[in-house]
């Protein structure tokens, strides 16, 4: 006996809204909450495109916490989160208040998975923003509803009807970044309190986006040319009069590596060459929140190979910076580059016996 129309088209329907359904559910986007190095947190996190944004909860109670824009990445194939405090817009704390959460913005870099029974996770390390040392674990769940409310509920609620929508979510982000600072009511103390003690200091690091300034909407930022003499400078005279900043060693093997250059903060014109064992092998790299990628071959590589990153500009926000990920044997490796008029960023790649 055939079935009537009507069946099918139900049937279609029932199997598309649970696909959407079972689709929605597994996103990262959400309300996060758990244990970042010892101290608890709730996170909520709105995925645009390869970005993540949002905002970050340390917290003792409702009355004692900071709060922190964050930014950061999301790669789809590896379910890897990549996130990092970026701006303190509000501490609050009471007088009886013994602790201070959220002291030191960190970054944290986790694993996105789903083992079932509708739960979902992010576990990995957390490290000093400043420093990136290494200082514990993460580990969140994610949970239906938040204990802080603000302006990214209504984007978190509405995510999969609309509020995907990256200008909506850029809207929220300049909400979100304009926030004052809440000064926190000095604690009761039984002698005075160290100098600096109430005062928040977020200590100069180039390598990391928080530096460069509040964010815009990523519209059509300007290239700004480096200030020069007359006479510009080509990129090989820019690159021989800049002293090389060693950043870091990454193991290679197999038969090529995959680089994928970001924006590593607001999308402000930052434009780059590559040079590889002094040899030029890329210009003109406009930097953005989409990757440029570009792969080698391990057969053209020496044992030990530099990778150096030069400035042909330093973008709207000075200085030049740049995120980038090596995908080396699915294995996937970081590192925040910064370059200015006086310095180039270097990466060193040596190959590793199989």
């Amino acid at each position: 006996m055939r079935k009537p129309h009507w069946a099918k088209w139900l049937l279609s329907f029932f199997i598309i809204s649970l696909s959407s359904f079972s689709a929605a559910a597994q996103m990262i986007t959400g309300v996060w909450k758990g244990k970042m190095n010892g101290q608890k947190v709730e996170i909520k996190i709105i995925q645009k495109g390869d970005s993540l944004t949002g905002t970050s909860y340390y917290f003792e109670s409702a009355n004692n916490y900071r709060r922190y824009t964050i930014r950061g990445y999301f790669d789809q194939q590896t379910n890897e989160a990549i996130w990092w405090d970026d701006q303190l817009i509000a501490e609050k704390s009471t007088r009886f208040s013994l602790l201070k959460p959220g002291k030191i913005p960190l970054l944290a870099n986790a694993d996105f998975n789903c083992p079932g029974s509708g739960r979902m996770m992010l576990d990995g390390k957390v490290a000093d923003k400043a420093s990136h040392k290494t200082k514990g674990n993460v580990h969140l769940d994610k949970i239906p509803a938040t204990d802080f409310s603000d302006e990214w509920d209504f984007v978190i609620d509405n995510y999969t009807i609309g509020a995907n929508d990256p200008v909506l979510i850029d809207s929220i982000n300049q909400i979100a970044f304009t926030k004052p600072i809440t000064k926190p009511e000095p604690a009761i103390r039984k002698s005075p309190p160290a100098s600096g003690d109430n005062t928040v200091t977020i200590h100069s690091d180039k390598t990391l986006p928080s530096q460069k300034a509040k964010p815009t909407t990523i519209s059509s930022a300007p290239v700004v040319p480096l200030a020069v003499s007359p006479t510009a400078l080509s990129i090989q005279e820019k690159y021989t009069r800049r002293t090389k900043r060693f950043i870091k060693e990454i193991p290679i093997s197999g038969d090529s590596i995959e680089l994928r250059f970001y924006d590593n903060a607001e999308i402000d014109g930052d434009s780059i060459s590559l040079f590889l064992n002094d040899q030029l092998i890329f210009e003109h790299i406009r930097l953005a929140a989409q990757p440029y990628v570009i792969k080698l071959s391990l057969a053209n590589l020496k044992d030990v190979n530099e990778l150096t990153m030069v400035a042909e500009n330093l973008g709207a926000i000075p200085p030049n910076t740049s995120y980038m990920i090596a995908i080396v044997n699915e294995q996937r490796f970081d590192a925040y580059l910064a370059s200015n008029e006086g310095e180039s960023a270097m990466i060193r790649f040596k190959k590793i016996k199989p």
